[in-house]
């Protein structure tokens, strides 16, 4: 670092002393420098890295989500068939009287243009 003055000689300081001095000073503003930016580049390749690993986490829980999700969707999809199947089985004539209504009805509606 930066040597004072006094050390340097005893008397007053001349422009040599100065030009040492100034050189001192600039060889340690540039290791600082240098020092700063390796540390920077360090702390962001930390920050880089626990982002990464954090975004990681967050795409394994959502896919563990989404696939519990259409599991349960599926199952719900399956009784609701099942429960339909069973209606038309043990009343088919008020399956037919719905399937007509809600025919009748769609004819309806797109026959209005």
């Amino acid at each position: 670092m930066a040597r004072k003055l006094a050390e340097v000689t005893n008397s007053e300081p001349t422009t040599d002393d100065l030009t040492a001095q100034i050189a001192t000073l600039r060889g340690d503003v540039s290791a600082l420098t240098e020092l700063l930016g390796e540390f920077t580049k360090s702390k962001g390749a930390e920050i880089t890295g626990a982002a990464k690993e954090k975004l990681s986490t967050l795409r394994e829980e959502t896919q563990a989500r989404a696939s519990a999700a259409t599991d349960v969707a599926s199952e719900q999809m399956t009784q609701l068939q099942g429960q339909a199947n069973d209606f038309v089985k043990n009343q088919p004539a008020t399956a037919m009287g719905v399937a007509a209504g809600i025919g009748f009805l769609i004819g309806f509606m797109s026959g209005r243009k």
